[in-house]
């Protein structure tokens, strides 16, 4: 059985959630892997949604966090502030799942602009919840498509922290939280040096060689010392992957992004 890039990455990225596991999902691709979770190895998996859904259970991918379809399927629904002050701020959520425009060696990320801030190439979204949900999570899970664009030695702006601009400044502020400890990507995936919190190349995927890895980085990527292959995608996996996206596309009426 064949496979596109893209599910490979929202495979390796749902394989690392359990259903132990209360996640804070973003839009997406953290969506797609989260739900992809729920619906194989982790059925007991609780997703939350920054607009106030609880142990939320999608049939479909949910356009935006205000998506009718994650209300439908929830088990309750509470405000905003009660989501952020007294689930994510209250130290609830075991799992923050984000993405971003921009990702650095030590995890930070980027969603406000590329290029100058005051005078910007592009606008982009902004932090919505990424920055709180970086700093209250037990730990974050980042996912996104690799580039030199989007993985890059410097940050055009600091939106989510992650480790810090050197690595140090997230355990110089104190946080009781342990930070980005995942990035999945479409060539790979990464964990931090236990020591320089410098994301390091832990497993390539089926087909991809370190130097593609090198080539799409915009810093000098470090490998770890025994690179392994990311295990292919099962029959299962794929299947219910694919199925959630064309149940996706019917609802709305548009092709299932990859």
């Amino acid at each position: 059985m064949t496979w596109s890039a893209s599910e490979m990455m929202t495979v390796a990225a749902a394989r690392v959630l359990t259903s132990d596991d209360i996640c804070f999902v973003g839009i997406g691709l953290p969506s797609a892997a989260c739900n992809l979770a729920r619906l194989t190895h982790a059925p007991g998996l609780t997703l939350v949604y920054e607009s106030g859904t609880l142990a939320t259970k999608p049939q479909v991918l949910p356009l935006s966090i205000g998506d009718g379809e994650l209300f439908e399927t929830a088990l309750t629904t509470v405000s905003v502030p009660e989501m952020f002050q007294y689930w994510l701020q209250g130290g609830r959520i075991t799992v923050g799942f984000l993405g971003g425009a921009q990702v650095d060696r030590y995890g930070n990320l980027n969603s406000t602009v590329i290029g100058d801030y005051a005078r910007p190439k592009v606008r982009l979204p902004g932090s919505g919840g990424a920055t709180e949900i970086s700093t209250s999570c037990q730990r974050i899970f980042i996912v996104m498509r690799h580039g030199r664009k989007s993985f890059v030695e410097k940050l055009d702006f600091l939106t989510s922290l992650g480790h810090g601009p050197t690595g140090r400044e997230r355990r110089e502020l104190g946080l009781r939280t342990e930070g980005p400890s995942l990035i999945v990507t479409d060539l790979c995936t990464m964990r931090p040096d236990p020591q320089s919190k410098e994301f390091v190349v832990v497993t390539l995927h089926p087909g991809v060689t370190a130097e593609s890895v090198l080539e799409n980085t915009g810093w000098p990527i470090r490998f770890a010392p025994q690179v392994q292959e990311t295990p292919a995608p099962t029959e299962a996996e794929l299947a219910a992957l694919r199925d959630l996206n064309a149940r996706t596309a019917r609802a709305h009426g548009v092709a299932a992004a990859e």
